[in-house]
């Protein structure tokens, strides 16, 4: 495989060949930097303090056993943790939280899908992954796993007060479904809160937003294309609002709404590449910074991912990681 950049922040930019990680610090925002052959420009940092730093996961899938299998098909490559080995979603998940931890983030959210079948021994699980290193720094909201059978856990919209920074955390379950929805009364309750917000607004959820360009269709497999509309409106007419960010397409991919503002999905950590997001809250703007989890585990573990879905036709590496400019950019106040 060829070195990939994985991650350039305004401060560093992170290397990776194989399970080899390269990481250099201390650079220069907005900078132009060449190294190992590859060109880059670090960020530009926004004006002003650094007032939060909000690390996100999604699609943490506690209880999986299974990677890359899909319903009964036998096709895949199917991926399994080896004998002896701690099950993958916990070597991924503990390597997650304790860079986050290791970053001096200010609160962790975590984007739904916590779990692979809502079973109470699940959510216990990632309890004590998230919750022991975390504590009240940590919000979580359900996602489609968590809800397969109808259950309730971490059901509701919430809203998260930071330094500098305002989190609406939506629950965009339909319960026993797979896809997104939002009712009225979530539209209504977020409009009033961001026209009332003196901060940016960083709105938060499990499924992806349809945007305009892909197909409408009431089966989206995100928020459905009437309820994205209506979110779309709110984001439009607030301008605290500075963007939408989501997991459960477990890929990383940026889309703009009329240019300004970004519709954002973040990959999974349980697998390829396994990453987790870092939200760097400015007075003057907002980068989002996606980490490559990069324990020597887990590196052997994603590693081992790459190639999910192949018997399929999909180039699970290529859709997984995206492009650079959908996992490290700028959000700016509007």
């Amino acid at each position: 495989m060829p070195v990939e950049l994985t991650t350039v922040a305004d401060d560093a930019a992170t290397f990776h060949d194989g399970t080899t990680v390269d990481h250099l610090g201390g650079l220069v925002p907005d900078h132009e930097y060449h190294h190992d052959g590859i060109s880059f420009r670090t960020l530009a940092r926004p004006a002003g303090a650094l007032r939060a730093r909000i690390g996100t996961v999604n699609d943490v899938h506690f209880g999986e056993v299974e990677a890359g299998r899909i319903d009964d098909h036998t096709d895949g490559p199917i991926r399994r943790a080896a004998p002896g080995e701690p099950p993958y979603p916990e070597t991924m998940n503990r390597a997650a939280a304790a860079e986050m931890a290791a970053a001096g983030v200010t609160a962790v959210v975590a984007k739904g899908d916590l779990t692979n079948d809502g079973a109470p021994d699940e959510f216990a699980a990632f309890e004590r992954c998230y919750r022991e290193a975390f504590g009240d720094c940590l919000h979580a909201v359900r996602g489609n796993h968590d809800a397969y059978r109808g259950q309730h856990d971490y059901a509701g919209d919430q809203w998260i007060e930071l330094p500098g920074v305002n989190v609406a955390l939506l629950d965009t379950v339909l319960p026993e479904g797979s896809t997104g929805h939002l009712r009225a009364e979530q539209i209504d309750w977020l409009d009033a809160a961001a026209a009332s917000s003196t901060d940016p607004v960083l709105v938060m959820g499990h499924h992806q937003q349809f945007v305009a360009g892909a197909t409408r269709s009431p089966d989206y497999f995100g928020i459905d294309p009437d309820a994205a509309d209506a979110l779309s409106d709110v984001m439009r007419r607030r301008p605290a609002i500075v963007a939408y960010t989501a997991g459960h397409t477990h890929r990383h991919r940026v889309r703009w709404i009329d240019g300004t503002i970004p519709s954002i999905e973040v990959g999974c950590v349980k697998d390829f590449p396994g990453t987790w997001a870092e939200y760097r809250v400015y007075d003057g703007g907002i980068l989002q910074v996606v980490h490559r989890i990069s324990t020597p585990d887990a590196l052997a573990w994603s590693e081992q991912c790459r190639t999910l879905y192949s018997d399929f036709g999909v180039d699970y590496a290529q859709y997984a990681l995206g492009s650079l400019d959908d996992r490290c950019f700028a959000i700016p106040l509007r």
